[in-house]
C-alpha cells in the first residue's frame, strides 16, 4: 500500500462543530454577496497596485468634499474603504484554510482510491470464485470503455 500522508478521523460531532462555526462566520458577516460569473468579469479588480490608489482617492475625497458632486457619499465611500481593510485578514485566514481542506481532501482521496485499486487488484488475482465475481464485475465497471454508437447515414428515414 502506498505512503499513508493522512490517518485521521472527523467525527460527526466534530464535523458538526465545524460546520456550526462556518454558520456562525456566516452570520457575522450578513453582508456578503454571491456574485454570477458575468458579473465577476464585468467588475473592475482591486490588485495591491490598486490598493495604494484607493487610499489616496480615500484621502483626496476627504479633505477635498469641494471638488467632489454633490450625489459623491464619501462617508459610503469611507465604509468600502474600511470594510476593504477589514475583511483583508479574513480573506487571507480562509484562502489558506480552504487551501489545507482542499489539499488535504485531494491527498485522502488519491490515498482511498490508492488502496481501493489495490483491493480490486488483490481481489481479481485471490481468484476466490463466485463469491466475488458480482463485486468485481461492479468494479470493473469503473474501467469499462464507453463506446459511441455511429450513425450511420441514411439510417433512420
Amino acid at each position: 500500500m502506498p505512503e499513508n500522508r493522512v490517518s485521521a478521523n472527523l467525527s460527526q460531532a466534530d464535523q458538526q462543530a465545524v460546520l456550526a462555526a462556518i454558520q456562525t462566520i456566516r452570520e457575522k458577516l450578513p453582508f456578503l454577496i454571491d456574485l454570477t460569473p458575468e458579473e465577476r468579469r464585468n467588475l473592475p479588480k482591486l490588485g495591491d497596485k490598486s490598493q495604494a490608489f484607493v487610499a489616496q482617492a480615500m484621502t483626496i475625497a476627504t479633505q477635498n468634499t469641494d471638488i467632489l458632486p454633490r450625489g459623491f457619499d464619501v462617508a459610503e465611500f469611507q465604509k468600502d474603504v474600511d470594510l476593504l481593510t477589514a475583511l483583508q485578514p479574513l480573506m487571507a485566514a480562509l484562502t489558506q484554510l480552504q487551501e489545507l481542506v482542499e489539499d488535504t481532501y485531494l491527498e485522502v482521496g488519491s490515498e482511498a482510491y490508492a488502496a481501493a485499486l489495490a483491493v480490486y487488484s488483490y481481489a481479481k488475482a485471490s481468484g476466490k470464485g463466485a463469491a466475488l465475481d458480482k463485486l468485481l464485475e461492479g468494479m470493473a465497471q469503473r474501467f469499462a470503455k464507453k463506446t459511441s454508437k455511429v450513425k450511420t447515414p441514411g439510417a433512420g428515414k
